[in-house]
């Protein structure tokens, strides 16, 4: 019951034990009870709409590759006016995993396992254990990344001083004075 509890609301079980050699395409789209249970995740008004694109493969010996995109439309609160806000979420997915039972998967990187990595490519492998994998949970993680921390409305802004021009200090005056400006 307790991975229940954990278990993301667009949760999608990928079994990585023989993966096509094309690799396995998947397509994750949120119903209505799973948009609402998204929403109340990641703290927004509404999720109007939420596909994730998928293509799980192989990735060298024995891990796997997860790319792909994560699209939704969303509604949130503007953090100037407290108005509904609503954005378009556009985000690529991308990440790479390996066994635990795998030698870098139990030794890690600091146990003398060696692995090149593209600097603009995913981060560093994460480690799985059995034959599956959960991608729904993984783009919900890019969808949440991805989802402005602080929207504003077109046109909002956090001005505190309004149109008033603050009083003239007595330093200020002098030094206009000492300058010839009026």
């Amino acid at each position: 019951m307790k991975d229940a509890e954990l278990r993301s609301p667009v949760s999608f079980i990928a079994n990585v034990a023989r993966l096509p050699q094309k690799g396995l395409p998947l397509v994750v789209v949120a119903d209505e009870r799973q948009r609402e249970a998204l929403a109340a995740e990641h703290g927004l008004l509404s999720v109007e709409s939420y596909r994730a694109e998928l293509l799980v493969a192989s990735w060298r010996r024995n891990g796997v590759r997860l790319t792909g995109r994560v699209e939704a439309d969303i509604t949130q609160v503007c953090i100037v006016t407290l108005e509904p806000v609503t954005a378009h979420i556009d985000e690529p997915v991308e990440a790479l995993f390996l066994p635990e039972q795998s030698k870098l998967g139990r030794e890690g990187f600091e146990g003398g396992g060696e692995i090149i990595l593209d600097a603009d490519g995913p981060d560093s492998p994460e480690t799985f254990s059995g034959d599956t994998i959960d991608v729904g949970a993984l783009a919900e993680q890019f969808f949440g990344l991805a989802i402005d921390p602080y929207p504003r409305k077109p046109g909002a802004s956090l001005d505190v001083a309004g149109d008033d021009q603050p009083e003239e200090s007595e330093f200020h005056k002098k030094l206009r004075s000492l300058l010839g400006k009026s």
